[in-house]
């Protein structure tokens, strides 16, 4: 059913993959990721812009209120360089933050590196009248993109801390989206029981 596609923005925020100085790495490896780890059918939209607070306000604005994205995943822009802009252009269009999103990717990444507390990732929820999307900025590289939303496994898959990307599904839900699912080899996502839907057998 069309009312149960997922559509997700994607943008990737970089003054110089934007300009044409490099080939953009963020887009591909969240495609890449999110095919691997939703069983559900989704749609992307995606974006590629400059380090420009206006632009990337206009574009999280329009990909939530126009396009009506249910999920937006930002990539780069989350240091603390002048250029870097991306959490206060994201904080500046949502109804509400979430900062538990903020709090556990920088706790993954720091089992990595210790630069990880340099980082600046937010996320929100923007409401309008008749819909509402979870906004996530994410790093700029695809390994810690990956690390990220997946969290960290031992050699025997065992989840040893959780990626953010478990709770979206659930968040999604809460906020009226469709209902997505998961491939538990990639990501499980969590909900309570009472809010998990039963699988058709026919």
């Amino acid at each position: 059913m069309s009312d149960e596609t997922l559509v997700v923005g994607l943008v990737s925020i970089s003054d110089r993959a934007s300009g044409g100085v490099y080939q953009d790495q963020g887009i591909p490896a969240l495609e890449e990721w999110l095919r691997s780890a939703l069983t559900t059918p989704l749609r992307f939209e995606t974006r590629l812009i400059p380090d420009e607070r206006a632009q990337i306000e206009s574009t999280l604005v329009d990909l939530v209120d126009q396009v009506r994205c249910h999920l937006v995943l930002t990539t780069g822009g989350t240091g603390p360089a002048r250029r870097d802009v991306t959490p206060e252009a994201t904080l500046s269009i949502g109804t509400r933050e979430m900062p538990g999103f903020g709090e556990q990717m920088r706790q993954v990444s720091l089992a990595f590196v210790p630069t990880a507390i340099l980082s600046r990732q937010v996320a929100v929820i923007r409401e309008t009248a008749d819909h509402a999307a979870l906004v996530i900025n994410l790093p700029g590289q695809p390994k810690a993109i990956k690390e990220t939303l997946e969290g960290l496994k031992d050699a025997d898959g065992k989840q040893l801390i959780g990626g953010v990307f478990a709770a979206v599904p659930y968040c999604i839900d809460l906020i009226g989206g469709p209902y997505a699912e998961t491939n538990d080899a990639v990501c499980k996502a969590f909900r309570p029981k009472s809010a998990i839907r039963k699988k058709d057998n026919a």
